[in-house]
């Protein structure tokens, strides 16, 4: 896989490495991985308020939550089921 930018919209894709060789050219350009990860990425929303004591900020991620890996145990105790007496 090859990330490209469109050298005149500053679009970047990602496409297959024989599909990138037929596309790079005048148009577009070989870009970063790094490059196209920053694109892509989901926006932080920043509120700032204020109170009586000051200015302050509240972030929030709209990055996707990680899951939490089930153990053996999370499951025995979903379930009902006695592994360990």
């Amino acid at each position: 896989m090859k990330c490209l930018k469109n050298s005149q919209t500053g679009t970047i894709v990602r496409v297959e490495d024989k599909q990138a060789q037929q596309m790079v050219g005048s148009t577009w350009k070989y870009v970063s991985k790094e490059e196209w990860k920053n694109e892509n990425k989901p926006s932080v929303d920043v509120n700032i308020g204020h109170d009586m004591g000051g200015s302050y900020e509240v972030k929030k991620n709209k990055l996707p939550q990680k899951r939490k890996k089930r153990t053996t145990k999370d499951i025995e105790d979903q379930y009902d089921i006695g592994g360990s007496e």
